[in-house]
């Protein structure tokens, strides 16, 4: 019996000597996680926003003189609207063109719209990452709030993205892999 305590504790101190010289993997943590997100995002080309226009935004678009009423028709709803040199100097339209053909199918439609692109571009920003947790493998991976951001963009077309039905941010995950002993940032679904 005493043969195989000594046995058990020299296996014992065998798995503790193995599993100390063992490297483990440095701690990522949710601000370290948020910089290498961040530091992906930066080097990635700037991009513009698309802002969905309701009724409303079309009031402000022409209180911002970004467009005029070029025609209306004589059901009283329809329109069109011709983007002036202020409204093309701030912002595209989907067709590449000039002219919103506004065209609601009746007076109380709350469903029809038009999209937009702002001119000005700008990064994406990370926001909210949570602490990371750990994958099967060696990776982990951290859930995160991406955001467009406004910075450049005129205030009233900031404005209009502010109003129901613009997507503004949404969630994503990020996943990280050791690369030589450092956290890598490896993809953003």
């Amino acid at each position: 019996m005493n043969r195989r305590k000594v046995s058990g504790i020299v296996a014992l101190l065998g798995a503790g000597l193995l599993l100390a010289g063992c490297k483990s993997a440095p701690e990522l943590t949710a601000s370290q996680a948020q910089a290498l997100i961040q530091a992906k995002y930066d080097q990635s080309p700037a991009v513009p926003v698309a802002i969905t226009v309701y009724d409303l935004g079309m009031r402000q678009g022409v209180t911002a003189k970004y467009w005029d009423r070029s025609k209306a028709y004589p059901n009283g709803y329809w329109a069109d609207f011709k983007l002036t040199p202020e409204g093309k100097r701030a912002l595209t339209l989907a067709n590449g063109g000039d002219l919103i053909e506004w065209r609601p199918d009746n007076p109380d439609d709350k469903s029809f719209h038009i999209v937009i692109t702002t001119v000005a571009s700008s990064h994406l920003k990370a926001r909210d990452v949570k602490d990371p947790q750990d994958e099967t493998g060696v990776g982990k991976s951290a859930a995160f709030s991406e955001s467009v951001s406004l910075d450049g963009v005129p205030a009233p077309l900031a404005e209009m993205a502010h109003n129901p039905g613009t997507k503004l941010s949404g969630k994503k995950t990020a996943t990280f892999v050791l690369d030589n002993a450092a956290w890598k940032l490896q993809s953003v679904n």
